[in-house]
């Protein structure tokens, strides 16, 4: 049976987009603007924070200036790999950095986004914003408060491939998107909606832009106590109809999204950065190549926060859209686990 979506928390979850850039008036960026660099920290250095502190050190606009994570051995390894410090004290990185990422377990990410943002820092926090509505509207709120950039770590906003689809969609009528990994022995204090799903989520929501109007969803549980397949079918009331499947259990790694409207159908490969587009031709169906300029999606978005952070710039993932896809990932859990 359908649930019917009908108490989305953020505005564009229900159609028209607020404007952040006039709802969140930034803090003075001036000693920032004064130094060639931004000084940024990694919180957590587990897989992915690893990656941050890497990239960080190869970014001509950032400093990094320091890491911090409980395992502190384990922090002075990355560190060195990475010529920089592995502090050990939180509040030492705090009062170290202009901006920093936070790539720590979920349920953590309130607390240290706070202490963060309460010390007037900029924030990337990475997916999934937080692991309830609430804790979302509080660290959206204080980075409101203290006039700081939030941005949420949706990579695939940054990756080539997304261009295109922006690039050559206007009006969606049918989404398709499978993102499949192997077991990957982390996030497990989540089920693969929240670790995995919710990424596709906020692009579909990104790429629609209208009220959600009922969502079918299942998931299994195979590994863990959560939901390690699921797939979700949601209809907006535009006639827009996304069908969604994310698993964790998967032989094969694959990210791609297909996109139907009446004029094309695009077939991309997040993985690959490579894709198709289908077109009428009379009675005939044309294919043609998209021509992708591969990148690294993490480099681009951590290059966009820093600048961010530097300009004042609202990001490109706001914590209000993440935020949104957080809100719709949790009614998805919802669903399954009710079903289960």
């Amino acid at each position: 049976m359908a649930t019917i979506f009908t108490a989305p928390l953020f505005a564009w979850v229900s159609g028209g987009a607020l404007d952040t850039k006039e709802r969140l008036p930034l803090a003075s960026h001036a000693a920032i603007a004064e130094s060639m660099s931004v000084k940024v920290g990694v919180v957590g250095v587990g897989a992915i924070g690893r990656n941050h502190a890497r990239i960080y050190s190869e970014l001509a606009s950032a400093d990094l200036v320091g890491i911090y994570d409980a395992n502190h051995e384990h922090a002075q390894a990355i560190a060195a790999e990475f010529g920089t410090e592995a502090v050990a004290d939180l509040d030492e990185l705090v009062a170290r950095v202009d901006a920093a990422s936070v790539s720590t377990p979920t349920i953590t990410h309130r607390e240290i986004a706070t202490k963060l943002l309460s010390a007037g820092k900029h924030v990337l926090v990475e997916k999934p914003i937080s692991d309830s509505v609430d804790d979302a509207r509080a660290i959206i709120d204080l980075a409101n408060e203290k006039g700081l950039i939030l941005q949420v770590g949706h990579i695939e906003r940054f990756n080539p491939v997304m261009s295109q689809l922006e690039q050559r969609l206007d009006s969606p009528k049918f989404i398709e998107c499978h993102r499949l990994s192997p077991f990957p022995k982390r996030s497990l204090d989540i089920g693969v909606v929240l670790d995995l799903m919710i990424h596709d989520l906020e692009i579909v929501l990104h790429l629609v832009n209208s009220p959600i109007a009922a969502i079918d969803a299942v998931g299994i549980q195979v590994l863990t106590r959560r939901e390690d397949i699921a797939n979700a079918r949601i209809r907006f009331e535009n006639g827009c109809v996304a069908n969604i499947t994310a698993s964790r259990i998967s032989p094969e790694r694959m990210r791609k999204i297909r996109v139907f409207q009446s004029d094309a159908y695009l077939s991309l490969d997040y993985q690959d950065q490579s894709g198709w587009i289908y077109r009428k031709d009379g009675m005939e169906i044309g294919r043609e190549e998209v021509l992708v300029e591969k990148d690294e999606p993490l480099k681009c978005e951590l290059s966009a926060f820093v600048d961010c952070a530097a300009k004042g710039e609202q990001p490109k993932v706001s914590g209000q859209q993440g935020a949104a896809a957080l809100d719709v990932a949790l009614e998805i859990t919802r669903i399954i686990e009710e079903s289960c």
